[in-house]
């Protein structure tokens, strides 16, 4: 035990002299590191390689191999500028100057749903600068309740979370904060859910690019149960890193039957909220591939490798 809390120290250490480097780094020559990062993981390395042009294969079944490794490498460059805005936005952006960096697109969908006292759900994906678009908000006066892995390092865990509450943006561990969860709906605030992560056989099976895809039930059940809205967001990247469009293209009320113009179809059930949401956010990623995380296995389909195992 003793080792590893040394083990982690160290890593954090370390981690945090990379920080100060990158923080001194002006953000032209970070872009031009990204840039150079990006050929170096895709083209060298190759790290998960055969996941990413397989997603992609599936995805953008239109494109070739070529084109596939150009948006491959255009995925990396986006994750280290990611990394690069991270480590920069709390000593750039603040309350006097978010509009020179951060630009809204219909926002009023998604302030009608904050200044309400109705509990809100805000459904985003891996995609463009969701870290930002958190921080963000709480700059703006909504701060938000968001569910995140504990990170097995405890001085990360701990170091992340001050960067993602220094503005309001408040964190529950996604193991075992259920019960907060439903605190936070209670009081009429805001929860904030990454909602593009594979929940395994046991999960709501929705179509994502054109395949099977398990989603979690819990967000569209909280969402009923609580009768509260739901709001599908965006956080891309338009130009220099740093500046960003948060955009809300679409919301849902559990308690009509869903605005057609809104919707495009009423809410029934668990299954068909789930995959109202997971078709807005595939339309999101559709616009500007390059931002989504494709390295996530998140279409891991055996459920009849299991079936025909049971049966045998």
């Amino acid at each position: 035990m003793q080792r590893k809390q040394i083990g982690d120290y160290l890593v954090y250490l370390a981690i945090r002299v990379l920080i100060c480097i990158v923080q001194a780094m002006p953000i032209d020559t970070g872009r031009s590191v990204a840039r150079w990062l990006a050929w170096l993981f895709c083209n060298v390395l190759r790290i998960r390689a055969d996941v990413v042009d397989e997603n992609l294969a599936h995805a953008f079944a239109e494109l070739s191999s070529t084109e596939r490794r150009r948006l491959t490498r255009r995925m990396w460059e986006h994750l280290f500028l990611l990394v690069l805005e991270v480590v920069h936005a709390p000593r750039k952006i603040h309350e006097t100057n978010w509009r020179h960096y951060i630009s809204l697109r219909d926002e009023d969908r998604l302030v009608r749903l904050l200044l309400s006292d109705r509990p809100t759900l805000i459904i985003t994906a891996h995609f463009g600068n969701f870290e930002v678009a958190g921080f963000v908000l709480a700059i703006l006066g909504f701060p938000t309740y968001t569910v995140a892995r504990t990170l097995d390092n405890v001085c990360l865990d701990r170091f992340l979370n001050r960067f993602r509450g220094s503005t309001g943006q408040h964190m529950i561990p996604k193991k075992g904060g259920y019960d907060q969860i439903v605190d936070v709906l209670a009081r009429g605030e805001t929860m904030t859910f990454l909602a593009d992560q594979s929940a395994g056989r046991k999960g709501c099976w929705v179509e994502f690019f054109g395949r099977p895809a398990s989603a979690h039930k819990a967000i569209a059940l909280l969402a009923l149960d609580n009768e509260a809205p739901m709001a599908v967001c965006g956080a891309r990247r338009v130009g220099p890193p740093l500046h960003i469009e948060l955009a809300t293209p679409a919301t849902i009320d559990p308690l009509d039957a869903g605005d057609p113009h809104e919707s495009g179809s009423p809410i029934e059930s668990i299954h068909s909220l789930t995959q109202w949401y997971t078709a807005r956010l595939e339309e999101i990623i559709r616009n500007e591939p390059g931002q989504y995380w494709w390295l996530h296995r998140r279409w891991k389909d055996n459920r009849k490798a299991r079936r025909k195992k049971r049966a045998a």
